[in-house]
């Protein structure tokens, strides 16, 4: 494969000045919050306060004993008096005096000044001071002139003793929620950081989902309904000595639908319904988790009966003691753990409450967890079958106007593997692109494009390939095809393209079988396919490339299941390494020897040899129809099931998904048969209104929602 030739592009750069190159190189100072100043401002405050206060001796005001006052006064240095409410007296000193008082040398700084000083009650001050004039009256002096007013100091004492006061607890109050909001605290600031923040539904909620919403997952909700059964009905199971699961735990891949069931018993039970993230507990102060779970049973019990139901428990709930390097394990997730375990089953009583949760990992999760009377049941939400799907689809197409003669049954046939998440993704992405291409309704082409768009990405018309490119990966990809078109447990074929879609230059699209077993013989015809495009091209090209990685990285995972997981290989039959429990994901305990592992790497070795030389053999052997798949490829970019049957010719097998159809429509006509029987007998006994429409609301279609997809084999070059 030629190379192609690489461009360098110089550009000529001037120095900067030396003073520019320096600021540049110092480290960006951090912006400042915009009200950062009001720290400054609150603690330049409270230090004038505390040390400066305001009035008393920062004037010319002189404070003076009793004593000492009243001497002043019998000495003649004072002209004038005002005594105070507040049992305090000043005096105005006589100019004649301000050096017998202040000294000479403070005379004429404070002229001002005037004298002051407790006394004992104002009506005793005031008999003094009647005294004191009738004296200076027999002496011939002028008498004092007395005033009396309220205090002037209420402010000053305000100032001085409360707002110091008031300015302390607003700054802290403000710090605390600034914390409470830098930890997750929530509303009522770090006080509050302990308390459960559920959301609670109650039959007065608007827009609540129903069973009605969940198409398919007949045998999850048939087990959900009957805890909904026993909160509406609980005599019904009560006299016969029958109690209710205290929890019930969902367990599927991502997007199957169990939040979704959740929602469904939130809208169907009458009863409230606290609703939580694993993720909730978690924070980072000690104890907060626990005291949340706490507080979350506390009003679940209060409202009982009740709903609690904790998505994605695995952030919380996973084994204690498990790969933990150093130290232990993580205090405070274990410690919100062990009070998750002493609330569902420990001494108290927790009566009328049931705990609903779910999560995708129910391998990691604490054995204390999983058992019986904490959680009674483990629900499995997997990924919707055929006929599931055929729901699922008819539910999300309700509200999208589509095509006259779009049959929803190819749809369900087309997405093997997609969950009900990936299913609604479909509709949404087909609407979409219709609109883009001015349709006036969605059709079949729409649906198959969001399919494509979905698995492989989007196309790069733009990308730029060499005609050996493009001719590398026709053979790669014509590879693929005619060994799993030659199989008979190959994936059936799809779509094959050699436009490039995300990451991938090449592309086949397959329908995986839907089998509930997997034998030796399924999986060797799935190497040998995988291997096809990597053989095309020793075969034909006489020459490897990168194309093949991920198909060589999915046949090494399989082969070396089939030795170490399932005891598929001649060396190590029966055996299995497998662990389901995790103990061994961090790799740094291996349940076999060394020895063992030599045997079972050259096991590995030997079936992908085996399966290479298979795929060569075939391909030799169909060399002809292979080339013209592979020229067809770089002419039309794009082939599909009905180019390589006319090449290849009919496959003799029948395909699976095909069994199953049938099997489902001959299962649905002889339903139509009993319901056409049991008419005459309706007919003779008539029901009320309400008794007749009761069957119909059982056998209502819902929604699921689960993981993705179509198998595909995608190449990077």
């Amino acid at each position: 494969m030629k190379k192609m030739p690489k461009f360098k592009i110089e550009i000529e750069r001037k120095p900067m000045p030396e003073q520019k190159q320096k600021n540049q190189n110092q480290p960006k100072k951090p912006k400042r919050s915009p009200l950062s100043w009001l720290y400054y401002v609150i603690m330049i405050g409270l230090f004038v306060f505390l040390f400066f206060p305001i009035g008393g001796e920062n004037g010319a005001d002189k404070d003076l004993s009793y004593t000492k006052f009243t001497a002043y006064i019998d000495n003649n240095a004072v002209a004038s008096l005002t005594v105070y409410d507040d049992n305090t007296a000043k005096a105005k000193i006589r100019p004649e005096k301000y050096a017998l008082v202040f000294g000479n040398q403070e005379a004429g700084e404070k002229a001002k000044g005037e004298l002051k000083a407790l006394i004992p009650s104002v009506e005793e001050f005031a008999k003094y001071i009647d005294l004191v004039n009738v004296e200076r009256k027999e002496q011939g002096l002028a008498a004092i002139d007395v005033s009396y007013a309220k205090s002037k100091d209420y402010w000053y004492l305000i100032l001085v003793n409360i707002l110091p006061i008031v300015l302390i607890v607003l700054f802290f109050v403000w710090m605390s929620r600034g914390m409470a909001n830098a930890a997750g605290g929530g509303p009522g600031g770090i006080f509050n950081v302990g308390k459960a923040k559920a959301e609670v539904f109650d039959k007065d909620k608007k827009n609540k989902v129903t069973f009605k919403d969940v198409a398919g997952l007949a045998g999850a909700k048939q087990e959900v309904e009957e805890i909904v059964s026993f909160l509406k009905n609980p005599t019904k199971y009560t006299n016969l000595g029958g109690k209710i699961p205290k929890g019930v735990l969902l367990v599927g891949p991502p997007g199957t639908g169990k939040t979704l069931l959740a929602k469904a018993v939130a809208g169907e039970a009458n009863v409230p319904f606290f609703s939580m993230s694993g993720s909730d507990f978690v924070e980072m102060f000690v104890g907060v988790g626990a005291s949340r779970v706490r507080d979350l049973f506390r009003q679940a019990k209060e409202k009982a009966p009740a709903i609690i139901f904790i998505d994605e428990i695995d952030a919380v709930g996973r084994a204690r003691g498990r790969n933990n390097m150093v130290g232990g394990g993580n205090d405070e997730r274990e410690s919100t753990l062990n009070q998750l375990l002493t609330e569902m089953d420990g001494f108290g009583s927790n009566s009328g409450v049931i705990i609903l949760a779910a999560t995708n990992r129910a391998d990691v999760l604490d054995a204390a967890l999983l058992r019986a009377g904490r959680f009674d049941r483990q629900i499995h939400v997997e990924l919707p079958d055929l006929q599931e799907r055929k729901e699922i689809f008819g539910v999300h197409i309700a509200g999208i106007k589509i095509d006259k003669d779009l049959d929803i049954n190819f749809l369900a046939k087309q997405t093997p593997g997609f969950s009900g998440a990936d299913i609604a993704n479909v509709c949404n992405e087909a609407a979409l692109i219709a609109a883009r291409n001015d349709h006036k309704s969605v059709n079949k082409q729409d649906f198959m494009d969001a399919v494509d768009r979905i698995i492989g990405g989007l196309e790069r018309k733009n990308k730029i390939m060499t005609e050996e490119e493009k001719r590398s990966v026709a053979y790669h990809e014509a590879g693929h095809a005619t060994i799993s078109w030659l199989l008979r447990y190959g994936n059936p074929l799809v779509k094959v393209t050699i436009v490039p879609r995300g990451v991938a230059l090449g592309a086949a699209w397959y329908l995986p079988e839907e089998r509930q077993l997997t034998n030796k013989e399924h999986i060797m015809d799935n190497l040998c396919s995988l291997l096809g495009g990597r053989a095309a091209e020793e075969v034909f090209l006489q020459q490897t490339s990168t194309g093949a990685l991920n198909d060589l990285e999915r046949a090494t995972k399989q082969a070396y299941a089939m030795v170490a997981y399932y005891g598929m290989s001649d060396k190590l039959k029966n055996l299995s390494y497998y662990d389901s429990t995790g103990r061994y994901d961090m790799g740094i305990t291996k349940p076999y020897s060394e020895k063992t592992a030599e045997v079972i790497d050259s096991e590995t070795s030997a079936i992908i040899a085996e399966q290479m030389a298979r795929a060569k053999k075939i391909l030799q052997e169909n060399a002809e129809g292979h080339n013209k798949l592979a020229e067809m490829l770089i002419e039309k970019e794009v082939i599909t099931s009905d180019d390589v049957e006319a090449i290849l010719g009919p496959r003799p097998w029948a395909s699976r998904t095909d069994e199953i159809i049938a099997a489902n429509d001959a299962l649905q006509a002889e339903n139509e048969k009993v319901k056409e029987t049991e008419k005459p007998k309706k007919k003779r006994a008539p029901r009320k209104k309400k008794e007749q429409e009761a069957p119909i609301a059982e056998n209502t279609v819902s929604t699921s929602n689960s993981d993705s997809g179509l198998t595909s084999n995608s190449e990077t070059i």
